[in-house]
């Protein structure tokens, strides 16, 4: 979906701010984006990861910081969300510049930026009340690239999905989850895939407040990361 709130006829934006606390780490993410005419989406997100005191651990130093900025460009080709066969489907890249080169090199990563191409397909049954979402994801980001691309376990990329569904309880109230594979490239640090199951609520038209249960696995040695993330999102 083109962020937003615009129509064919104008143009909508959207920011969020993400926070999720994890058993050992900590993350923050910003991010804006603005769509054109329901058909083009230009995006940038700030990705922080905190290694807490596990950074001393790793020999990072505690509160070790991994930054990472996302510019992103989505075209939605065709189809629609709800009327019609056919979904809607959407093509697009992203580009990953992380801050961290000499770190994630040393951890077995072959790169520090890299860009991720996916395709994603949309669909809202009205009937059920239910949005669901499938995307194939052609990336060899490890953690989303905050941890580098590529490693010493392959520096190829792989086709990854990523699935979601949310079924809307009341015209304010959704509930969801997701599912998202993950490439497994560093030999220090196995990578599993993600899931969470979250609650979202609209406070108005334009503010949707989000929380979920999210289980991570393993990230950067650390087993077991289960956590709780919050968002703000607002659309206009």
């Amino acid at each position: 979906m083109i962020a937003g709130n615009g129509t064919d006829d104008g143009i909508g934006a959207q920011a969020q701010l993400t926070r999720v606390v994890l058993r050992d780490y900590d993350y923050r993410g910003v991010g804006v984006a603005v769509g054109f005419r329901d058909r083009v989406e230009l995006s940038f997100a700030r990705q922080s990861f905190d290694t807490n005191r596990i950074g001393a651990a790793l020999g990072l130093g505690r509160d070790y910081r991994f930054v990472q900025n996302v510019l992103g460009a989505k075209v939605r080709l065709a189809g629609d969300l709800v009327y019609g066969r056919m979904p809607a489907v959407a093509i697009g890249a992203q580009l990953k510049d992380g801050r961290n080169d000499a770190v994630v090199r040393a951890l077995g990563a072959r790169a520090d930026r890299d860009v991720d191409v996916y395709v994603s397909a949309s669909r809202l049954v009205l009937a059920h009340s239910l949005l669901v979402n499938g995307t194939l994801r052609l990336t060899r980001a490890n953690q989303l690239g905050l941890l580098g691309f590529g490693g010493d376990k392959g520096g190829g990329r792989m086709l990854a999905f990523e699935g979601s569904a949310a079924w809307q309880l009341s015209r304010r109230l959704a509930i969801g989850g997701e599912y998202r594979m993950k490439p497994d490239r560093l030999g220090i640090a196995r990578e599993d895939d993600w899931v969470d199951l979250f609650a979202a609520w609209a406070v108005n038209r334009h503010v949707t407040a989000t929380i979920a249960y999210v289980d991570l696995g393993e990230i950067a040695t650390r087993p077991r990361q289960r956590g709780v993330l919050v968002q703000l999102q607002a659309g206009f």
